[in-house]
């Protein structure tokens, strides 16, 4: 985290948790009364995406903290719940639809653990299982380094019985999370794709090489492990690519240790082309075969998307027979055609990741 300028909301004011950011960040931070401050300074540029990248903006979140995931119509969704945690992002990939999502983007941290901590005793008195998840917005783990969230969550999850916390990352920051009684309540998970797609469409995140091997430390000390091939991006040779990354998984983690593996190919709202086109020029992912989706986004012609997954989950069942695989927003054809079923009924494919969670996580499987 490159952060040159921080900007404090004074609503959050002095407190253990902004104090220990300040200390971490090394910088002297600017108090504002709202955000305009924030916007008028990432706007005075040229490039506010990467700007923002450089720009933190500690705030309180003025909207919900923890709320369902919204998912896409005519596809289907997993029934996610989603833990605000913050916004943006410091790494810097091409495909990221937040550079076209957030007008203008602003790197936020939301400040107060003792209220989303209020917010979570609410969540664990339900009588119901939830998978909660920090990287709808942002990378789950980009703050690991400079705040005390990542650690709290951790500490907070452990105490329960009906709640798996999911922290998905492209970085290797888990070294304050290794020592944790995390009580198999956290699952983290690494966002994986080819060398080449890491090397020329990822910038500022870990190697594969380095991700999987903090994959496997964490499993060293008793967490439970999860990893998301999204996007799969199509590319000459991609099939032999993406089956060397399934063998290096295997390689180091032990399937029994791997609650799901989920799998989507690369999609995009069209503005996010021209996007693409200004700020990684070399990059060539949009110009592929691509069709105007039910969700008015673009994605590879269903064909090929079809071909790739075969592929994916093929190799991956070579592997780990046992492993729950599942698709991030796919239609019925592509279900059956590739997994051989599709969980048609509302809320299948939610209650197939739950058991998985129920299983690996030690969650109360009376709630299933």
């Amino acid at each position: 985290m490159k952060i040159e300028t921080l900007f404090i909301d004074k609503a959050v004011g002095r407190n253990d948790e902004t104090e220990y950011l300040i200390s971490r960040l090394k910088i002297d931070p600017q108090w504002v009364e709202d955000s305009k401050p924030v916007y008028n300074f990432i706007n005075d540029t040229n490039d506010p995406i990467s700007k923002a990248k450089r720009t933190l903006y500690i705030t309180l979140n003025k909207g919900t903290i923890i709320k369902a995931c919204p998912g896409t119509s005519c596809y289907t969704c997993c029934d996610y719940t989603i833990l605000q945690s913050g916004t943006f992002c410091t790494m810097d990939c091409s495909y990221c639809i937040l550079q076209a999502y957030f007008h203008p983007p602003v790197l936020q941290y939301f400040a107060g653990l003792k209220s989303l901590g209020h917010d979570l005793d609410k969540t664990f008195c339900q009588n119901k299982i939830f998978r909660i998840g920090t990287g709808e917005y942002t990378d789950s783990l980009i703050w690991e380094k400079v705040s005390l969230l990542p650690k709290f969550l951790v500490e907070t999850f452990a105490r329960q019985n009906n709640c798996v916390l999911e922290l998905k990352t492209k970085t290797v920051n888990i070294e304050s999370l290794l020592p944790l009684d995390h009580n198999g309540k956290t699952i983290l998970a690494w966002s994986l794709n080819t060398p080449d797609i890491i090397n020329s469409e990822e910038r500022g995140t870990a190697s594969l090489g380095a991700r999987l091997k903090a994959a496997k430390q964490a499993e060293s000390k008793g967490y439970k492990l999860a990893f998301h091939f999204d996007p799969i991006v199509i590319y000459p040779g991609c099939e032999i690519h993406y089956k060397q990354v399934i063998q290096q998984i295997f390689e180091m983690i032990h399937p029994q240790n791997i609650v799901w593996i989920s799998i989507g190919t690369f999609r995009f709202m069209p503005k996010l082309k021209q996007i693409i086109e200004k700020r990684f020029q070399h990059s060539t992912i949009c110009y592929g075969e691509f069709i105007l989706g039910l969700d008015n986004k673009m994605r590879y012609f269903k064909p090929l998307r079809i071909n790739i997954y075969k592929e994916i989950i093929s190799c991956i069942k070579e592997y780990a027979p046992k492993v729950l695989v599942y698709f991030c927003m796919e239609d019925e054809e592509v279900w059956k055609k590739c997994m051989g079923f599709f969980p048609e009924k509302e809320g299948e494919l939610g209650h197939m990741l739950n058991k998985s969670a129920a299983a690996h996580c030690n969650l109360n499987p009376s709630l299933l």
